[in-house]
């Protein structure tokens, strides 16, 4: 199968309009990922790593740091899914994000996403500003986490994409 005939990857940039929604895989949080990210990032809280200490909590168990729902979140939409792997660029920010629930050793997360608003960047006519609403659920669908989350989108297929192995690109070079 030559690079031309494979099946796209993701949806491209005219497949995009506002209210298109998306929900992840699952992802199932465990004690192995509460030590690492505590040794990745240095919060060794003891909610996250003492039992006898989180037993005693309002929580009644360890809690996932806060921060790993948001990493994982995030590893969950794009990067996992590959349906804007023909179309992102870079990540641009975050906006009101909101810690609301815990997460626990042994909870599945989710999450769903819908894209808020799309607009032309300003500055490079081939790209565009992507706006999503982010909705961090658990495998009850309470919700844990929610925010807006903003990619930078090519218009145009990515070379990067073709270069990678994958699809070839049609028309201008992003």
């Amino acid at each position: 199968m030559t690079a031309r005939e494979r099946p796209r990857l993701g949806y491209r940039y005219d497949d995009l309009f506002v209210g298109m929604a998306f929900r992840s895989p699952g992802r199932t949080i465990t004690d192995a990922d509460l030590v690492g990210f505590s040794g990745l990032t240095g919060d060794y809280s003891e909610l996250h790593t003492s039992d006898v200490y989180a037993k005693s909590s309002q929580f009644g168990r360890r809690v996932a740091q806060g921060m790993l729902g948001l990493a994982y979140a995030h590893g969950l939409m794009w990067a996992r899914t590959g349906e804007l792997r023909e179309t992102a660029i870079a990540f641009l920010g975050i906006t009101d994000w909101k810690f609301v629930g815990p997460i626990f050793i042994g909870d599945t997360l989710f999450v769903n996403y819908r894209l808020a608003e799309l607009r032309d960047s300003r500055s490079r006519p081939t790209q565009a500003i992507a706006t999503f609403d982010v909705s961090l659920v658990n495998q009850d669908e309470v919700e844990v986490q929610r925010g807006r989350k903003v990619l930078l989108v090519s218009k145009v297929p990515l070379a990067a994409v073709a270069a990678s192995g994958g699809r070839a690109p049609e028309g201008p070079r992003g």
